[in-house]
């Protein structure tokens, strides 16, 4: 299993950005995916997943600017990142588990399989 995060990038305040997550090896729709973040100084902190069926879950503090999606037929699940702020600024790692959960328990699950990172820079 191999997952892909692509997307990153340097940007001003303001602006938007669209995460890829792109996977391999794995039955993608059976899948639940999540993006985690971990920002200079701080631990990982979860941002935003989607379930198997597509029901998503965001966190409270990119509620309304983030949105996360998946497109099966291509293996990728999508974060639309709109109205970045310079706390965005992290590292964002995608994770994939063949899991059943959808909700709040995605934020707390332990993910199987997680891809490289890809850097998210938001300059004020």
């Amino acid at each position: 299993v191999q997952l892909q995060a692509s997307g990153g990038g340097l940007v001003q305040a303001g602006d938007s950005l669209r995460l890829s997550c792109s996977a391999s090896g794995l039955t993608f729709s059976s899948y639940a995916v999540a993006w985690f973040r971990r920002a200079p100084g701080k631990e990982r902190g979860f941002v935003a997943a989607i379930s198997h069926s597509g029901s998503s879950y965001s966190a409270d503090s990119v509620e309304g600017r983030f949105s996360i999606s998946r497109d099966n037929d291509r293996n990728t699940v999508y974060l639309q990142m709109n109205n970045l702020k310079p706390e965005d600024t992290a590292v964002y790692y995608c994770a994939a588990d063949r899991t059943r959960v959808y909700g709040p328990p995605l934020t707390r699950i332990r993910y199987d399989h997680w891809g490289q990172g890809t850097l998210v820079t938001v300059s004020s």
